[in-house]
């Protein structure tokens, strides 16, 4: 008696859809595998492996396969249609960015007259090259006698100055017109900066005072601490970025140059802040979120969620602003400005401020949002946007309460010493939120904090409706009817 011969495998059925190549885990037949980086002859640039994807179980001569993949290409991509509509946004704003960038953009900060207040003077950097102790009653011989009353913080000076140690450091002039002058500098022992022989510092010049009272020490040169600390900042995010974080180095190095030669000159030339700081931001934001996050429809929506938020921002902050009467003029810098620039809108200035400041957290939380949505649509595609949106509400609400926790404090340790003061002062928890200073940094807070938790929805509904909204394109073979669908691996994969 014959046995009959069965062939080794079934014979393969291509009108089965995806069971023909996967039954859960188990072969159903021989499946073609195409060599990894290329499909029908041409190059295909794409990471995964494509072994797997075109057939999951083959098992290597095993009986059974494992049935998970293992794809190392980027997170789920959307159609050919779905980024145009996304490009029909943001390309004419993206242009309109531009125009108002080549509109607005200064020839450089006006010149003026040094005023010799505060920042606005003629600074050389210095050494200190002798540091000699002497009484404080021969460096001030024209001091008057003091009372003894030390009950106060000037007769207590007066005391320690009259019958303390003093010093006299002779300082260096290295850079400028004056290169190799010395001159005399008295360090008074209540003094909170001490100098040192060898220290490096920061003299102030004035051309119209006495020659032997022209400069005069008024800071400690850090730039080389300073340029390590930097140093030290940009390779640890290289070494744990890798590409990422030299990408966003690219961008931090470009934000800065935006804002020294567009927005700070812009708005010191007349221009309106808070249009200068609308244009300037979206600039920034651009440039950030894809030179970091790249081309693509994921980094576009987190683009899109940003900007409804920044909007959000500026008509919440434009609107308190002017309600409560804040007029941005507060301490000696903003007078000083507002003293050689009088046609600057300093209440234009707080809200350009406002916005500027609300940047940088709200690429975090709208891209964040964004790669979560994609994440969460990879694993499981058949997620409706409603779905999507609720798993994305629920992170992003843990998002929402560690950010506004973040930049409630922030302004909070920034403002420390002045809250510090009114609590010397023992002034009311009203008194002190009603004082112009903290009524602006609260208004700061809350307009930000606002912007950063309407992003979280917003964001989270643009991400959910796109993906979902997407339609797998099929295949030319699947068309004809025999393949798989564009997800399977051997359909045509589209660009996210």
């Amino acid at each position: 008696m014959t046995t009959p011969q069965h062939p080794p495998f079934p014979p393969h059925q291509p009108g089965r859809g995806p069971s023909a190549e996967e039954d859960d885990g188990r072969s159903t037949g021989p499946v073609p595998v195409v060599p990894h980086g290329t499909r029908d002859g041409r190059p295909e640039a794409d990471h995964g492996h494509t072994a797997e994807r075109a057939g999951q179980g083959t098992g290597g001569g095993h009986g059974h396969g494992h049935g998970h993949g293992h794809s190392h290409g980027p997170a789920a991509p959307v159609s050919r249609h779905l980024r145009k509509v996304i490009a029909a946004v943001l390309i004419p704003f993206a242009a309109a960015v531009v125009v108002g960038l080549a509109v607005l953009w200064p020839g450089g900060a006006p010149a003026h007259e040094r005023t010799g207040v505060g920042f606005d003077r003629q600074t050389q950097e210095a050494t200190v090259t002798k540091v000699v102790a002497l009484s404080c009653q021969s460096a001030n011989p024209s001091a008057g006698t003091p009372t003894g009353d030390t009950s106060t913080a000037e007769g207590s000076s007066a005391v320690q100055q009259a019958e303390g140690e003093c010093k006299r450091a002779t300082v260096r002039v290295d850079t400028g017109d004056d290169k190799g002058r010395t001159f005399d500098e008295i360090v008074q022992p209540d003094q909170s900066r001490q100098l040192r022989e060898g220290q490096k510092v920061v003299v102030a010049y004035e051309p119209s005072a006495p020659k032997d009272l022209q400069y005069s020490v008024t800071d400690i040169n850090r730039q080389f601490p300073l340029a390590l600390l930097a140093g030290i900042f940009a390779l640890a995010v290289v070494v744990v970025g890798r590409l990422r974080g030299l990408m966003a180095l690219v961008s931090l190095a470009v934000s800065f140059l935006l804002l020294n030669f567009f927005i700070l000159p812009a708005i010191l030339q007349g221009s309106n802040p808070l249009v200068v700081a609308v244009i300037g931001s979206s600039a920034i934001m651009l440039i950030a979120l894809y030179l970091c996050h790249g081309l693509s429809a994921r980094t576009s929506v987190a683009v899109l969620g940003t900007l409804i938020s920044l909007l959000l921002i500026g008509v919440l902050g434009s609107l308190f602003i002017g309600w409560a009467a804040l007029t941005g003029n507060t301490d000696d810098n903003t007078g000083l400005i507002h003293g050689l620039y009088p046609s600057i809108d300093m209440s234009g200035l707080l809200l350009a401020g406002v916005i500027i400041g609300s940047l940088g957290v709200l690429d975090d939380v709208t891209v964040t949002q964004t790669s979560a949505v994609w994440e969460l649509h990879e694993a499981n595609p058949a997620m409706g946007w409603r779905g999507l949106y609720r798993a994305g509400i629920r992170i992003g609400r843990d998002h929402i309460a560690s950010v506004v926790n973040t930049l409630v404090l922030a302004y909070a340790g920034a403002a420390l010493p002045l809250l510090l003061l009114f609590s010397i002062a023992q002034s009311g928890v009203g008194t002190v939120a009603n004082s112009e200073l903290v009524a602006e940094e609260i208004v700061r807070t809350l307009v930000g904090s606002i912007g950063l938790v309407a992003s979280v929805p917003v964001t989270t509904a643009l991400a959910a409706l796109v993906v979902s909204a997407d339609r797998p394109a099929r295949a030319p073979e699947t068309a004809a009817g025999a393949g798989a669908p564009a997800r399977g691996g051997r359909g045509r994969r589209r660009k996210r």
